[in-house]
């Protein structure tokens, strides 16, 4: 007889009849570390099916999450912070961030004020920022919306697919913009991932009225501005208060 290390009960065999623990565990290795990546990212299905019928027909995929079947896809705030995780290693990668830094004057202005510190942590945890901002497009979007009944977490879960596929797209024209050292292309991209945010965001929807489209462009634009109002009026505050 052995007894678990986890309820303490008495067993027989290779694994505890009470709590499903191993006897004896094996070490830690790079198949279990490989696993357990896999198994928080759901790869074997999950991820590779969520990142295509995200990108082919989102709005019937997310319906169908929230709805219908919750096993198929990731989930989808992993998925965002993932998704950004990808798109802030490669823009690092590539420097492209650089160029978009203040030069001269304004960098030694800025480099004094909070409004830089959250400017630059917006950008070292794109996943973390990402979901602070999709609840103010949420907010948005349940004022445009209101007629379809969906309460705000069913809209953040929407945003957390759409925004996380904006992430891997993103990430794919940073990498074109980086080989061809293209700082055009790489400001163009954002207004890219806008315009398929309205795409997908106006099929979950009504993919039949134009005017879906219109409300979800509207609604991705006026959350991204007031997430970064509202940073910089924070950064303002404080720098007022603590001088």
């Amino acid at each position: 007889m052995a007894t678990c290390n986890t309820c303490g009960s008495e067993f027989d065999g290779n694994f505890c009849s009470q709590c499903g623990q191993a006897a004896k565990l094996k070490r830690i290795d790079a198949h279990y570390v490989s696993h357990e990546i896999q198994h928080l990212l759901h790869f074997e299905k999950g991820f590779l099916l969520t990142v295509k019928e995200l990108l082919l027909k989102p709005g019937q995929s997310i319906r169908e999450h929230l709805m219908v079947n919750r096993t198929r896809h990731i989930k989808p705030i992993p998925f965002l912070i993932f998704t950004s995780l990808i798109y802030t290693l490669i823009s690092h990668y590539f420097h492209l961030d650089e160029a978009y830094k203040p030069k001269g004057q304004d960098a030694v202005l800025l480099s004094k004020s909070s409004i830089s510190t959250l400017f630059a942590w917006v950008e070292g945890h794109f996943g973390y920022a990402n979901i602070l901002m999709g609840g103010l497009i949420a907010l948005w979007m349940k004022i445009f919306f209101r007629k379809y009944q969906y309460n705000i977490f069913e809209i953040t879960i929407l945003l957390c697919f759409v925004m996380g596929e904006g992430m891997l797209l993103l990430s794919l024209v940073t990498i074109v913009a980086g080989l061809t050292h293209s700082v055009l292309l790489f400001g163009i991209a954002g207004f890219i991932i806008w315009l398929y945010a309205a795409w997908a965001i106006g099929q979950f929807f009504d993919r039949k009225n134009a005017s879906s489209y219109i409300k979800a462009f509207l609604a991705y634009v006026l959350g991204n501005i007031l997430f970064y109002l509202i940073l910089i009026i924070i950064g303002f505050l404080y720098d007022i208060i603590t001088k």
